[in-house]
């Protein structure tokens, strides 16, 4: 996801906006621009460049300002270029925006209002500021503004700049995340808590269809109707932006929402423009060896089994998958070279260290791939891949889930050919995963339709199989309804038995080989009773289907399928009140065995 800095107030823009753009590199982006008000010319500056934020940095030439707007870039509309990079400027040179978002009905207003008009991006950002000018021609700008968020369809984190009202700054919030941060020097508005830190003393996360007017002292709220609507900031402590919920209600609902930027900050990781980032002395340690043992538990053992396949269809290496507190003490025979790869969000797993212990008695080699680079198994492995994931705080896992999955993705992938562009399909499922987590509430009222027993079965073949083991364990930590994950064509061996009137059934289908025959096993417990739900991509779809997704590469499909299981999970833990992010019994490191 891009991110968004705004300052008015006594302190200096430029350097504020630009540290808090460095702060918000880790979300991933491709182009960075900022736009400074000259007191002296009386005109807003605007600087732009594809790259880096150094690069933006080096051409900034004014020294300081008491107003600014900042935006990092992942290309969502366009190229990657000087040109769609934010801020983008009315064609009349009056209002200047950064958005986060996407504009869904863009090409629609732009063909209804703008025929003929020529534009100097590819972006939907650039016809929303063109319409802002549009309507300020016709009433006041806080108006204007106000009548084009209502035209908005899609989702949008905006800072838009008036020309002729130098000393405000305009902010407005639909489903992407905003913040205003605030001190005796003055205002800060971010999109992410870390941009605040520093500046901010105290901050407010606002809401959905809030419209906000700033000045150097302070602002006022409305919402689109232009009611002034009251508020109440909190304290903002120096690790806010590791510890705070922000806008969500729990910390699972924001870490779900996170799982796009982190993996923009794996790709930034991980890649640059030509090759992966990777140790050689890895990858060739990995290559002697004639089969790889993938130790973990629990959800990160159902990444491994996504990570098995990964391996063996994109580097042609033998993989097994072993629960950790098993073959710590029930050892497989190993065969003559093998390599194991140990995976943990804390990386002080218990069961994972005895493995690791005797492993290193037996002089095997070892990978451990965990969201902690200062943790005991990242110490103690021989080598070690860091997740970039962020702070996990909820007990159920969501993003250090998928960050394992895009890891080991990358992983296998530098053992590859490489006959595609991996950096390209993940940056597609980031997209992918913002698009649906756009429209995430539609999940709530299905969830409330669907889950009215005690039980609950997700189906799926292949990876589609592994992704409901990690969807039932989900939903039964956190909502505490009994749910088990099944390989689809299991049911008729004796699971279909349990099949009754109600009864939940939960399909997961994404590849084209399996999808008949998942939708006959579908059908088979449909005639039995049970009520149905199926998760899917747009290529599959079928008339019915009730969660449709964009299509990606079908080899990175347990990414995107997984993120309507985890919000099924939370809708149906708030549904029956139960502490999501403290669940019962359960602990988020397991440090005992």
């Amino acid at each position: 996801m891009c991110g968004i800095v705004g300052y008015l107030g006594e302190g200096n823009a430029r350097s504020i906006v630009l540290e808090g753009l460095k702060r918000l590199e880790y979300r991933g982006y491709d182009s960075a621009g900022m736009s400074l008000y000259d007191e002296t010319e009386q005109y807003f500056n605007v600087y732009k460049e594809k790259g880096r934020i150094q690069a933006l940095e080096s051409i900034v030439d004014m020294e300081r300002s008491p107003m600014g707007i900042g935006h990092t870039r992942w290309a969502t509309h366009g190229k990657v270029n000087r040109e769609n990079a934010h801020p983008h400027r009315s064609a009349d040179g009056r209002f200047t925006v950064v958005h986060n978002g996407v504009i869904d009905n863009y090409s629609k207003l732009r063909d209804l209002y703008f025929d003929g008009h020529t534009f100097q991006s590819e972006t939907d950002t650039e016809v929303v500021v063109e319409l802002i000018a549009h309507y300020a021609s016709k009433m006041p700008s806080q108006d204007a503004i106000r009548k084009v968020l209502k035209m908005l369809h899609g989702s949008y984190a905006m800072l838009v700049i008036d020309a002729l009202e130098p000393g405000t700054l305009y902010a407005a919030k639909y489903k992407s995340p905003l913040l205003i941060g605030k001190s005796d020097q003055g205002i800060i508005i971010g999109s992410d808590m870390m941009a605040l830190v520093g500046t901010a003393d105290n901050y407010l996360p606002l809401d959905d269809e809030t419209f906000v007017r700033i000045t150097r002292k302070n602002f006022t709220q409305y919402d689109l109707d232009g009611e002034v609507l009251p508020y109440t900031m909190s304290k903002l402590e120096m690790d806010d932006f590791t510890s705070e919920k922000g806008e969500f209600d729990h910390y699972m609902l924001k870490e779900i929402h996170e799982q796009p930027a982190v993996l923009r900050r794996i790709i930034s990781k991980y890649f640059n423009e030509t090759h992966v980032h990777i140790d050689e002395r890895l990858l060739k340690t990995i290559r002697q060896h004639e089969r790889i043992h993938i130790l973990a538990a629990g959800t990160s053992m159902h990444a491994g089994m996504i990570g098995k396949e990964l391996l063996e269809s994109l580097a042609g290496i033998p993989c097994e998958v072993h629960i950790a507190s098993e073959f710590a003490y029930q050892q497989p025979l190993l065969g003559d070279k093998p390599f194991f790869i140990l995976i943990s969000q804390s990386g002080e797993t218990a069961d994972l260290r005895a493995c690791l212990l005797n492993l290193k008695k037996a002089n095997h080699p070892s990978l451990t791939i965990t969201n902690v680079r200062t943790s005991t198994l990242a110490r103690e492995a021989d080598h070690s891949l860091e997740l970039h994931a962020g702070p996990e705080i909820a007990v159920a896992s969501t993003k250090a889930y998928t960050a394992q999955i895009a890891v080991l993705a990358i992983l296998a992938y530098s053992m590859s050919e490489q006959t595609f562009d991996l950096k390209r399909e993940l940056s597609e499922v980031a997209q992918a995963m913002e698009h649906f987590l756009d429209r995430y509430e539609s999940v709530e009222t299905l969830t409330t339709n669907l889950l009215t027993k005690r039980n609950c079965f997700y189906i799926g073949r292949g990876s589609d199989y592994h992704v409901c083991l990690e969807a039932a364990l989900k939903l039964k930590e956190i909502s505490y309804i009994q749910t088990e994950g099944f390989a689809a064509g299991e049911l008729k061996h004796g699971t279909i038995a349990l099949i009754e009137e109600g009864t939940p059934v939960i399909a997961i289908i994404s590849n084209d080989k399996t999808a008949e025959n998942t939708r006959s096993n579908l059908s088979e417990v449909k005639s039995r009773g049970a009520h149905t739900l199926t998760i899917t991509f747009e290529s599959l779809s079928e008339n019915g289907d009730e969660i449709v997704l964009d299509n990606i590469n079908p080899s990175l499909a347990p990414l995107l399928t997984v993120i309507p299981t985890q919000l099924i999970a939370y809708y149906a833990a708030l549904k029956r009140g139960h502490d999501i992010d403290k669940p019962r019994n359960l602990a988020k490191s397991v440090t005992v065995e």
